[in-house]
């Protein structure tokens, strides 16, 4: 029976130790800044990054399944909710600071719940391109919110767009020094990551800003600084709690911000697994990140997620283990209480060059130029996602890229590939004709493959494209054979549609088979639907080669 607790230390050997502690090193010194910078990002105070970095880290290696995950403040969910969790805090009279708490509950909560249910099948509800657009539309935000700091402008509360027009007129009146001290930071973590993700670029970009603040004493020339952490020992505190309509609106906010955590950490847990090979338990993880936010509620900090980049880190490092999390963690607290006057001496402007890093990491160009390189309704899914996120609030834009994602999945399924098959000369073998190519047909038989489930929503064109390819041919059709392995469920609506069209087909002195039904839940659906019976058991074959010769 599998531990209920610190499962990813099951089997730990003494040997590993010395991985585990190179590892956490790199993984301190990575997460500092970027917990840093993801706390600016979601509109908290920059201690909450670290706080969520603690609580999100220990929480998954006593929860987790998988050995190199690093949970923490993230930065692709901070600017879902930010925006978000402030209109709400300013409706129920509250700080946004205050909400973070409660919401962080509510996110751990669905998490959690998505992970008792199992129900880790939502992570693949999301396609690529909707998912490339979404990210785009959220690195447009980070960048518009932080240019500001970075030219040593002030900002405008407001749209994305209003406020790009704002900055667009203050960039005469840019800051050289904050420019500088953010250019620099943006320029050292780009190097950094592509000479050796195992540099700290982040980390080295903010010493050097926060020297070259104190030798040149850039406060006195307009730059401003972060200030010293206000670094107390947390404790367990019960959220401010909003009325019921805000309530109603950060239940939704948390089920978008939760739906991304289950697709992030999905792919972190396929893309790092424990063990080559080996399936992972994905919906204990998804549990494990919940808890994290629970945790994270509980000492006042806002949600966490899995992270690709920091998990990377982990792995790249040597690290075995979630002990390599653990000794981040350690390191991570006793560095900000022994030196956390030195952030006092760290410009905005660098922590905003930090985030401009993460927006370009996000910004998935690569991925864009692949999706626009084979064309298609995925490159208007792309554009559609991002401009939904960026127009409109993110939550509301994610929300409705969320359902575009459904809707195009739905679409796939309602208008599936449907294909007449012939026969390769000197085989058994049936195949979509090429051309150009030799096949063979067979004289009154028509061999037709549906590539899709068949159900409620494409029953009827599945039947129609069956009636255009009957009339398209040179003879009447005396067999017809239906190639089903595509057809890997079944449903009573979708039985139906078929039945009845069978049943006209015969009537018509037509001979209706099907061959090739391999998938086992659509042949228990066929016999429950009465499918096989309205065939007949003995029009059911393996092969369309069988089903010609007997037939």
């Amino acid at each position: 029976m599998q531990s209920r607790v610190f499962a990813s230390l099951l089997g730990y050997r003494i040997e590993w130790l010395s991985r585990d502690l190179v590892a956490g090193l790199m993984l301190a010194a990575i997460a500092i800044p970027g917990q840093l910078a993801t706390a600016r990002l979601a509109g908290m105070p920059p201690e909450t990054g670290i706080y969520a970095f603690a609580a999100g880290s220990i929480a998954f290696a006593v929860f987790g399944a998988n050995r190199f995950m690093s949970v923490g403040a993230d930065s692709t969910i901070a600017p879902i909710f930010a925006g978000g969790l402030a209109s709400i805090a300013a409706a129920a009279g509250h700080g946004h600071a205050q909400l973070a708490p409660l919401f962080a509950l509510l996110v751990g909560a669905v998490l959690i719940a998505i992970g008792l249910l199992r129900a880790g099948w939502l992570a693949t509800l999301l396609s690529v391109p909707v998912t490339t657009g979404f990210l785009a539309g959220i690195a447009v935000h980070i960048v518009v919110g932080e240019l500001p700091a970075l030219l040593g402008v002030p900002d405008e509360k407001g749209h994305v767009l209003v406020r790009l027009v704002h900055l667009i007129g203050q960039v005469p009146h840019a800051n050289p020094y904050a420019l500088a001290v953010g250019a620099g930071v943006l320029c050292i973590t780009l190097v950094a990551s592509r000479i050796s993700p195992r540099i700290p670029g982040a980390l080295l970009g903010l010493v050097g800003a926060g020297v070259a603040t104190a030798l040149f004493h850039l406060d006195a020339r307009g730059v401003s600084l972060l200030g010293p952490l206000a670094v107390t020992l947390p404790h367990a505190t019960l959220p401010a709690l909003p009325g019921m309509e805000e309530f109603g609106r950060m239940v939704q906010l948390a089920l978008v911000v939760a739906m991304v955590c289950v697709m992030q950490t999905a792919a972190v847990a396929s893309t790092f697994p424990s063990e080559e090979g080996k399936v992972e338990d994905v919906s204990r993880d998804f549990g494990a990140v919940g808890a994290g936010s629970v945790a994270a509620a509980l000492i006042g900090a806002f949600p966490v997620n899995a992270s690709p980049p920091r998990t990377a880190i982990v792995r790249e490092s040597g690290g075995q283990s979630q002990m390599a999390a653990l000794a981040a963690v350690a390191l991570v607290i006793a560095l900000v209480i022994a030196a956390s006057g030195l952030t006092a001496y760290v410009p905005h402007a660098a922590l905003a060059g930090i985030l401009l890093y993460v927006a370009w990491r996000i910004f998935r160009i690569d991925e864009m130029r692949q999706i626009h390189g084979r064309g298609g309704l995925e490159v208007l899914l792309v554009a559609a996602s991002a401009a939904l996120v960026i127009a409109l609030p993110i939550e509301t834009g994610m929300l409705l890229a969320i359902v575009m994602s459904f809707v195009h999945s739905l679409y796939i399924v309602a208008r599936p590939y449907c294909v007449e098959l012939a026969r390769v000369p000197g085989s058994t073998v049936w195949w979509p004709p090429v051309p150009d190519a030799p096949f063979e047909r067979e004289h009154g038989v028509l061999v037709f493959a549906p590539s899709a489930p068949l159900n409620f929503t494409n029953g009827e064109r599945i039947c129609a494209e069956i009636r255009s390819a009957m009339a398209r041919q040179r003879e009447p059709v005396k067999l017809l054979v239906i190639e089903a392995n595509g057809m890997i469920d079944i449903d009573y609506t979708g039985s139906k549609i078929l039945r009845r069209a069978i049943a006209q087909w015969q009537g018509a002195g037509i001979v209706v088979a099907i061959a090739r039904l391999s998938a086992g839940r659509a042949r228990e659906q066929a016999n429950r639907t009465g499918l096989i019976e309205t065939i007949g058991a003995d029009r059911v074959f393996m092969s369309v080669e069988e089903a010609v010769r007997k037939l």
